[in-house]
């Protein structure tokens, strides 16, 4: 975001040749998960605290549904390409604690 927001590159990899994950992995600064799970495990944090308090929230019990079937899916997605461990599983429990 620093060479788009204050160099004007569009694109850092026709600069690098490697993506933003790659670059940050070559500095030890990537994540252990890969982003777009972590999004998705801390916005299935954030419903599930919120239906914690309101248990009659129709609306969001579906949504925390649909988005724990995202995590399901990447995770088989992740596991299959390596990203992840084989044994990794979704547990909220041990999201909400992350």
């Amino acid at each position: 975001m620093l060479m788009r927001d204050r160099y004007a590159v569009p694109l850092v990899k026709s600069l690098t040749g490697k993506n933003v994950r790659e670059l940050l992995q070559t500095v030890n600064q990537a994540g252990a998960l890969p982003e777009d799970l972590s999004a998705l495990l801390k916005k299935a944090d954030h419903l599930r605290r919120h239906l914690e308090k309101n248990r009659k929230d129709y609306v969001n019990k579906r949504s925390l549904a649909m988005i724990e079937s995202k995590v399901h899916r990447l995770v088989k997605y992740y596991r299959a390409k390596g990203q992840l461990p084989p044994q990794w599983e979704y547990k909220h429990v041990v999201a909400s604690v992350s």
